[in-house]
């Protein structure tokens, strides 16, 4: 479902007479339906770059990167947003979101970006929220005025709103209580047991064990490391 191709990354610094700082060379990863897989390396090694890649976020500089049936390394612009509409779910450890709009409507808008009708969508959204311990007196409310650990839960909410195929999970139980880290470990458990190919970054060692069938440490594509 997802495959990573001999792919290569490097940061040029304009503001540092535009010096190449190479990053990442010749990343290798296949990750199937069903599986899930864990990047793992010291800070800095590129685990955060490689998932921005496959989300489309940064180009590569060279490689390829299937999500599906799509290279995300050649893609258009309205290709990788389809993708993310449809096949490609990201849940990142920030939330981002227009200002003034309800949380009910934050979650709920995957569902509606893919033409469910909006009381199903809303009604999914809220079964959610409900589960992830937001209250109903906030679903109205903008969720940029939340605390770190309720806008945590508000984006894994709306990732998990919609059923993808494929998931890009950046620390998702990092700034959770223990009940709710138990509920977001089952609602990936489930994804998985439902078929997505997950890629994630957990530095939570019980939840790489609980959750992951491999890791993959990404030092071995750094150039230093490679060389």
């Amino acid at each position: 479902m997802i495959s990573v191709e001999n792919v290569s990354k490097s940061f040029t610094l304009h503001n540092q007479g535009s010096a190449v700082i190479p990053v990442m060379r010749g990343a290798n990863l296949q990750v199937a339906s069903g599986e899930c897989v864990a990047l793992v390396g010291a800070s800095g090694a590129g685990k955060s770059t490689l998932m921005r890649m496959i989300y489309g976020n940064y180009l590569t500089a060279s490689g390829r990167i299937r999500v599906g049936d799509l290279d995300v390394a050649s893609a258009a612009p309205r290709q990788i947003i389809d993708l993310r509409r449809t096949t490609l779910g990201y849940v990142s450890q920030f939330l981002r979101v227009l200002p003034r709009v309800a949380t009910r409507d934050v979650v709920a808008d995957p569902l509606l970006a893919t033409g469910v009708p909006r009381a199903e969508a809303v009604a999914r959204a809220e079964d959610l929220l409900t589960l992830l311990n937001i209250p109903s007196r906030l679903w109205g409310l903008s969720p940029t005025t939340f605390s770190g650990g309720e806008q945590q839960r508000v984006n894994i909410a709306r990732g998990f709103a919609h059923a993808y195929p494929a998931l890009l999970l950046d620390e998702p139980t990092a700034s959770l209580d223990p009940a709710n880290r138990e509920i977001v470990l089952d609602l990936i458990a489930g994804a998985k047991a439902q078929g997505a190919a997950i890629i994630g970054i957990f530095h939570d060692q019980d939840a790489r064990t609980r959750l992951c069938d491999r890791s993959v440490d990404v030092r071995a594509f750094t150039p230093e490391v490679a060389a």
